[in-house]
């Protein structure tokens, strides 16, 4: 038998149990995994609460998690890439946080040499949302990037995909978190009263592109105010005002090819995975909680085993 963090209704973090179920076989193109770190993402929360049903129902009891790593434990019949005692990392839609996991064979990497358990488990759903919009926005070299919420984990990794791509980036992020940004490359600014003035004094050339990381009617209204074009903004939330503006919601577009190109980043040195606090998953209620609070620095993970 195996830990699964479920939930068996909408509602605040207390909903989220851990159950005892079989850990499955895997069909012909899957694998099962034994999950060491299992990421956290602000939509884990969006969904439990019932904020994203309208997008993505819950089917009571309902898993939850996006991303993984761990030990490949079985492999299906057709599967020729992976092989068991392999370490992987990857992405399993709404079922990561649990002790095992089965998985398409297709949406999981090789985990890195020397790459911690935590950083390997966090890496695959935030750092992909977080590339997948910056192809969408169409940042390039010598423009000006903002990003809301720049410290938590899509911005973290966007500011350093948009760093290594040679844009200036503008990140606003509680004033805690200015010296981590500086440490990431980007140019911290306050949230607040005066935040337009502060960002232009930021950008004397202007702003080219806006990712908002976070729902708040001041992160859109700036964006739309500072960058001409609406295409060129991009939210993570379901937005009500975004939508009004005509400022597109980011989905995340996951391969194989976009997550191996982020561990090469990560071999190379280019790219960090903060990690702010671990937790057991026992203990996801507050994690959530941790999550709901706000201004996380980087990433929480379950440490499954």
């Amino acid at each position: 038998m195996s830990d699964v963090l479920v939930f068996s209704a909408y509602g605040g973090p207390e909903v989220l149990h851990v159950v005892d179920l079989d850990p499955g076989t895997p069909g012909p193109q899957q694998i099962r995994v034994r999950v060491h770190a299992a990421g956290i993402q602000p939509f884990d929360c969006l969904f439990r609460s019932g904020a994203a049903r309208q997008w993505v129902p819950a089917t009571f009891p309902q898993r939850i998690g996006n991303e993984l790593a761990g030990v490949v434990e079985a492999v299906g019949a057709e599967v020729t890439t992976v092989a068991v005692g392999d370490h992987v990392l990857g992405w399993a839609m709404l079922a990561g946080a649990a002790a095992h996991v089965i998985v398409a064979a297709d949406q999981v990497v090789a985990r890195p040499a020397g790459m911690p358990w935590l950083e390997a488990g966090a890496l695959s759903a935030s750092g992909q949302t977080a590339s997948t919009a910056l192809d969408r926005l169409g940042v390039r070299a010598g423009e000006t990037l903002l990003i809301h919420a720049a410290a938590g984990g899509v911005g973290s990794f966007a500011v350093q995909l948009a760093r290594a791509l040679g844009a200036h980036v503008i990140g606003t992020a509680s004033e805690r978190n200015h010296d981590y940004l500086r440490s990431l490359g980007a140019t911290p600014v306050r949230y607040g009263d005066g935040l337009i003035d502060r960002i232009r004094a930021a950008a004397p050339h202007g702003v080219d592109a806006a990712l908002i990381g976070v729902g708040a009617d001041e992160a859109v209204r700036t964006s739309r105010e500072l960058v001409a074009r609406p295409q060129r903004i991009g939210t993570l939330g379901f937005h009500p005002l975004a939508a009004q503006l005509g400022i597109a919601r980011i989905s995340t577009e996951r391969s194989i090819a976009r997550l191996t190109a982020l561990v090469t980043q990560y071999t190379e040195g280019s790219l960090k995975v903060e990690i702010e606090r671990a937790y057991p998953l026992a203990e996801a209620a507050a994690a959530h909680h941790r999550m709901e609070t706000g201004h996380v620095r980087g990433k929480l993970v379950f440490q499954v085993s």
